[in-house]
């Protein structure tokens, strides 16, 4: 199993996660289209050729999902019972097609789980970078993670 038990979890842990991912148009077009997020910023090239950024820009619901997802192989794989919410989510820069986005991950809280005593509450702090080590989005994800069985 891959990912932690909640006991082998300590606050200031931090994870630079080996596995990158370069973002294409396709991930962009399909994920935009799979949630019916009709935005212009995402699917016209010509529209966002005299905006701000000059070309489309990889919606931010996908740049979540993958920074979270990129962390799940170190930290929560086969260990994890439940995400209970993501705070504090950010996109202070945009992604772009051809960015390659790399994730690390840090333990800032740990507590026990009051009603199920087998388990235990942790709260991570992901951050995404792309290639030229740009932050581009982070968020705090606190998720109920089970402990080393008996």
């Amino acid at each position: 199993m891959a990912g932690l038990w909640f006991d082998d979890l300590a606050i200031g842990d931090t994870f630079d996660h080996p596995i990158r991912r370069t973002v294409t148009e396709t991930d962009n077009v399909l994920f935009t289209a799979m949630t019916h997020n009709p935005a212009q910023l995402h699917l016209d090239e010509q529209y966002m050729e005299s905006s701000q950024f000059g070309t489309r820009i990889v919606n931010s619901a996908f740049t979540l999902g993958l920074m979270v997802g990129i962390s799940v192989g170190d930290t929560t794989l086969g260990t994890a019972v439940a995400n209970l919410g993501w705070d504090e989510v950010r996109f202070p820069a945009p992604v772009f097609h051809g960015d390659t986005i790399r994730v690390t991950t840090e333990v800032i809280d740990l507590r026990d789980s009051r009603s199920r005593p087998d388990q235990g509450i942790v709260t991570f702090l992901h951050r995404a970078f792309n290639q030229n080590d740009e932050l581009v989005a982070s968020c705090k994800r606190t998720g109920l993670q089970r402990r080393r069985p008996r």
